[in-house]
């Protein structure tokens, strides 16, 4: 493993799946022609809407995203995750809340079905009910073990608040993790985001919805990438973009050296 680009992207997704594609391969193309080699699009990046509206287009949203992905990913050779999109369930009238990572090659190495979900009543006096809708997984994520990009896991937004999950990552070997969100408000983004890196010596990937998707339904952006420190490497702010950094193999190693937290665990 040498040096290479990340990228979270980060989007303003919409009730229109056509559109939040042609500005998802906007983004990918900045990313690609920055220098990125790994690329994470945010949860519902293919489509952000009302719950009717999306169970009544999951199959076409799923058909939609899965093929964009691995177009994506052979045309511009990248290794590329779609963060969270949904595909039809076994359970009439839900769906799996999906992330799949592909390579170069159009190969899916990762299929992530989200196992926490987002029933929640928020400090703004919104409720959520992601179990409504969504079936959660049953399986803990696998990890793509890879030479040229180390050793990459996958997790979607609310499982944040889980560090189990992270912690079976590490112990798989995990180098980078990724948590593409939708996250509704700013109230521990940053310092879970930073928390799951240090707790895990890992490198975090967090691309982000941000500004007004529909309706009342506002996100709080900032994707991010961390390091294995918990240091910020890069903030994308409010506004759709995306956040650059250079994953360091070097950087990985002094940091596990200097804080071997993971080799004084007591209890497992």
């Amino acid at each position: 493993m040498k040096s290479y680009l990340a990228v979270a992207i980060q989007m303003t997704s919409v009730p229109n799946l056509e559109q939040n594609l042609a500005e998802a391969e906007k983004l990918i193309q900045m990313a690609v022609h920055q220098g990125a080699k790994l690329v994470g699009l945010p949860e519902n990046f293919s489509f952000m809407g009302e719950v009717n509206d999306k169970l009544a287009q999951a199959e076409a949203i799923a058909s939609a995203s899965e093929k964009f992905l691995k177009q994506m990913a052979q045309r511009f050779q990248i290794t590329i995750l779609g963060g969270g999109f949904p595909i039809p369930a076994n359970e009439r009238g839900k769906v799996h809340n999906t992330a799949i990572l592909v390579d170069p090659s159009g190969q899916e190495i990762i299929h992530y079905q989200k196992i926490h979900l987002f029933d929640v009543n928020v400090p703004d006096g919104n409720s959520y009910r992601e179990s409504s809708t969504v079936v959660p997984g049953k399986n803990l994520p696998s990890m793509y073990f890879s030479q040229e990009l180390g050793n990459i896991g996958v997790s979607i937004c609310y499982d944040v608040r889980f560090p189990e999950l992270y912690r079976h990552i590490a112990d798989k070997g995990g180098d980078i993790i990724f948590v593409p969100a939708a996250f509704t408000g700013k109230d521990h983004w940053q310092v879970l985001l930073q928390a799951r890196a240090i707790e895990n010596t890992c490198y975090i990937i967090a691309p982000a919805q941000t500004g007004l998707n529909y309706a009342q339904r506002h996100t709080y952006g900032h994707a991010m990438i961390i390091d294995p420190w918990g240091v910020i490497l890069a903030d994308a702010g409010d506004k759709p973009g995306v956040a650059i950094a250079e994953i360091n193999p070097y950087r990985l190693e002094q940091v596990r050296s200097q804080m071997p937290s993971l080799q004084h665990r007591v209890f497992t």
